[in-house]
């Protein structure tokens, strides 16, 4: 199978020097030079999403966050390249919806590494088994074949990585999860993620669950459980 790859940069050098790289590698590769150019040319087609950060017209976070509005896109991998380095930036992208980081200046290697990395956990992902695909517990109605999750029969949209923190803990209620466990599973074992990551993550799903956030139980020192429900 040959994946096609969108890359968007506003820089024609940079996006010049990834294409050649990725189709060096086998991939099939669409171009864009700003954010609305790439949302136009993001079809169903695409496997993987390389987007920089500071474009005109649209930046980086506003296209992923139009990207993880549609459903058929919320298991897409987007990568983001960014010159900025701070652990606020990057909590920032994954919030909204990021899979990976790469900084600049761009190293060939690295960047197939990190592209090749990010489909192989996309293809686990569509292919775990271990997870049910409905879940029904408590108040919760979760469904991952439609990507939706219920709260006392109403629909709430959870980001990408929110969706499958809260899934993976429904799936096992009462099981204690390390942190550790969660990055590794959650964003890879070839991703660097910091743990405070999943703080972040936790409590923003503890805002959604609203007043059944206790669902969510944690774990001093070591991580989160659901809450096993008799």
């Amino acid at each position: 199978m040959v994946h096609k790859v969108l890359l968007v940069d506003d820089e024609e050098d940079i996006l010049e020097f990834m294409q050649y790289n990725l189709e060096q590698e086998g991939f099939e590769v669409v171009t864009a030079n700003n954010g609305e150019d790439a949302l136009s040319k993001l079809t169903s087609d695409i496997s993987l999403v390389i987007l920089d950060v500071m474009m005109p017209k649209m930046n980086g976070y506003e296209v992923c966050s139009n990207i993880r509005a549609q459903k058929k896109y919320q298991d897409l991998p987007v990568i983001f390249l960014t010159a900025k380095s701070s652990e606020k930036d990057e909590v920032h992208g994954l919030n909204i919806g990021a899979d990976d980081f790469i900084k600049k200046p761009i190293s060939p290697q690295k960047l197939i590494a990190r592209v090749k990395s990010n489909l192989r956990k996309l293809e686990l992902t569509l292919s775990e088994v271990s997870i049910k695909e409905k879940i029904e517990i408590g108040p919760l109605h979760i469904d991952r074949s439609i990507f939706t999750i219920l709260i006392d029969g109403k629909e709430i949209i959870f980001p990408k990585k929110e969706f499958e923190i809260l899934s993976y803990l429904a799936s096992q209620p009462g099981k204690v999860f390390p942190r550790e466990k969660l990055l590794s599973d959650i964003w890879g074992t070839d991703i660097f993620v910091v743990e405070r990551t999943v703080d972040v993550h936790i409590r923003k799903i503890r805002e959604k669950l609203g007043k059944h956030s206790d669902l969510i139980e944690t774990i001093k020192g070591v991580g989160y459980r659901f809450k096993n429900i008799e």
